[in-house]
């Protein structure tokens, strides 16, 4: 093996991908398993996770489902057990699972705000708790990825709960890296900038497509698989010095003012 190969090796690894069976963390996953991992796509279809398991098999790695609801801590704890009774361990956390939805502001009903609310943030919280403490009981140097949002860094419009629920997202990472810091596990928050994905495509309007391109200096949307290069440097040991990190992707979209 090459001296990049090592680097950014995640052989023997397992990796817990939390919205693994949606587009951008479904292609986190294939990246982690590419480059060694075994993976683990919780949500809760396994229709959908089929697909993205066969193509990783097909390609010479190793992945299951197990089926979640990522905001309740029983199933979460039932989850950990599950993996660690097929896989033996844990070594990297990615928490992705979203929605969205774009109401305007005074029309979002408490329903919906809860709804938003349990996915995109009480999921991550309650997840870093669970897996936090496996990790620390056992003294694994592990990774945690939370996906973040251009929208928890700079207010977008018409999206307002979701804009809420990323904001705490990149501000537990932060919490929780310096907390855990000289425990071995790493806390980083992955930033896509506009990617096409089904939790957004209802909002990508012709007027608004022209807004964001206006406001992205590569004057196009992100692929997920654009993604690959930062999931593996926060998964590997390529950043064993990177923890309370904002790893923004999003083609200079932050970089734009005027």
């Amino acid at each position: 093996m090459s001296y990049i190969e090592d680097l950014f090796s995640l052989a023997d690894k397992t990796a817990v991908v939390i919205g693994g069976t949606g587009e951008l963390c479904g292609a986190m996953a294939s990246t982690m398993a590419q480059a060694g991992a075994e993976i683990v796509l919780v949500g809760r279809s396994a229709e959908k996770a089929s697909g993205k398991i066969a193509a990783i098999e097909s390609a010479g790695g190793s992945a299951y489902f197990v089926a979640a609801d990522v905001a309740a801590r029983e199933s979460l704890e039932q989850m950990l057990a599950t993996v660690l009774e097929r896989s033996g361990k844990c070594d990297i956390l990615v928490n992705g699972a979203g929605v969205n939805a774009a109401t305007p502001f005074l029309d979002v009903t408490d329903e919906e705000y809860d709804r938003i609310f349990a996915t995109n943030a009480k999921a991550v919280f309650v997840s870093c708790q669970v897996f936090g403490s496996y990790f620390l009981e056992n003294k694994i140097n592990a990774s945690i990825i939370n996906v973040g949002s251009m929208s928890g860094v700079i207010p977008l419009s018409r999206v307002f709960t979701y804009s809420m629920t990323k904001a705490a997202v990149h501000n537990i990472s932060k919490n929780l890296a310096r907390e855990w810091a000289t425990d071995g596990i790493r806390v980083n928050t992955l930033v896509p900038g506009f990617f096409p994905a089904e939790q957004n495509r209802k909002v990508l309007t012709p007027e608004r497509v022209e807004q964001i391109m206006g406001h992205t200096p590569m004057k196009r949307f992100g692929d997920a698989n654009e993604l690959a290069g930062a999931t593996l440097l926060l998964a590997s040991e390529a950043g064993s010095f990177i923890t309370g990190a904002e790893i923004v992707v999003d083609g200079g979209y932050a970089s734009m003012t005027i």
